[in-house]
């Protein structure tokens, strides 16, 4: 009972923009930048209301890709699933930069049956199965979203970085892992692979639960896709942004919603 009623809160989330959401969704690692010999972090993943507290639900972790700096994947140790949170240890064996995810690319179908509504989520391979192909008043929607959050072991890497070429992602033209109070950094957004010109990039500082405002940073993408942020103190941030096309994989939906959220770590000076 409590898997169906976290899933279908999260149903219902991949299906608005999620700047749309009160609830935020976001991976934080213990640390982001050190150094040893095969050291570990362990991340919490979690969709709340402040930033970054268990308050909400667990962020599901089925569809989690964790790249190693060779560009291979890498396996999560120790993983469970609460009530408000899931947590995962990765071992960091190779030196350079992971970068940790969960992607989702879900279809979604509404439609009528006796008179009763219906709700369906699956992946695109599962539509034709899922949905019945008499559908009355169908309604089909699709959601690709990406959480990520990056970690360094020892010397930055860039091969862990390099962007799949499909949704919305992040490209780093400074380091997400050499973030520093009072400087300026640069991020690239695509879109299958593309600039993503013009969009509204929301950037909030963690510890939002004791704060009366979110004294979120607000930028825009210009015309190669780029934005740029000074960091007005040290801390975790969460980074949104969000678009929408008609570049659905499946005929029946008419539209395509992105979303993209990395947990980025700003260290003093």
């Amino acid at each position: 009972m409590k898997r169906s009623l976290i899933t279908a809160a999260l149903v219902a989330a991949l299906s608005l923009p999620f700047a749309a959401q009160a609830h935020k969704a976001w991976l934080q690692p213990s640390q982001t930048v050190l150094a040893g010999n095969n050291p570990w972090v362990t991340v919490d993943a979690a969709v709340s209301n402040d930033l970054f507290y268990f308050n909400h639900v667990p962020l599901r972790t089925d569809n989690l890709t964790i790249t190693a700096p060779d560009g291979s994947t890498v396996a999560p140790q120790n993983s469970a699933t609460g009530k408000y949170r899931s947590v995962f240890d990765v071992e960091l064996k190779q030196t350079g930069t992971y970068r940790i995810g969960v992607v989702n690319n879900y279809v979604i179908g509404q439609w009528e049956e006796n008179g009763q509504p219906k709700r369906w989520r699956g992946t695109v391979a599962e539509f034709a199965t899922g949905v019945p192909k008499d559908a009355k008043k169908l309604q089909v929607s699709q959601s690709v979203s990406r959480v990520e959050t990056f970690v360094t072991n020892g010397s930055p890497s860039e091969t862990a970085l390099k962007p799949s070429g499909e949704g919305l992602e992040l490209v780093p033209v400074t380091h997400p892992n050499d973030l520093f109070a009072g400087e300026a950094a640069t991020f690239r957004l695509q879109i299958d692979g593309k600039p993503a010109a013009g969009l509204d990039v929301e950037i909030v500082r963690g510890n939002t639960r004791y704060r009366n405002a979110q004294d979120e940073l607000k930028v825009k993408t210009d015309a190669k896709g780029e934005f740029s942020v000074t960091w007005p103190e040290a801390g975790m941030y969460w980074l949104e942004a969000t678009s929408e096309d008609k570049k659905t994989s499946v005929p029946q939906a008419k539209q395509r919603r992105l979303g993209y959220v990395a947990t980025l770590e700003v260290l003093p000076q």
